[in-house]
């Protein structure tokens, strides 16, 4: 496991999931798997929301948390956290306008 998914401080991840809760994923895995197509597009919503859920369906075959420390390290993310089939991902984006930016508290 990298080292990677367990940068976030206990406060703040708390924090991230606090926002997440309300979010819709905005990327589903399906029978195609974890495609580069895929971890591209994870990257991609990250860079525009810096906080998203990724949605693993019932018929894809993936195992949650291989995924999800796949997804965190191919994306350079941090992991959240994975409940259900949900994954949640944070990534910073300092080229986004500072009142959009998420902002979890100091460690």
């Amino acid at each position: 496991m990298d080292k990677r998914t367990d940068i976030l401080s206990g406060k703040q991840k708390k924090y991230l999931k606090a926002l997440a809760h309300p979010l819709e994923p905005v990327v589903w895995l399906g029978k195609d798997g974890l495609s580069v197509q895929a971890i591209g597009t994870v990257g991609l919503e990250l860079a525009r929301h810096e906080l998203i859920k990724v949605k693993i369906g019932a018929n894809s075959g993936l195992e949650k948390d291989e995924v999800a420390i796949t997804l965190a390290n191919a994306t350079g993310s941090h992991l959240v956290q994975t409940i259900g089939k949900i994954i949640v991902l944070y990534k910073e984006n300092p080229k986004r306008p500072k009142e959009e930016r998420v902002r979890p508290p100091q460690a």
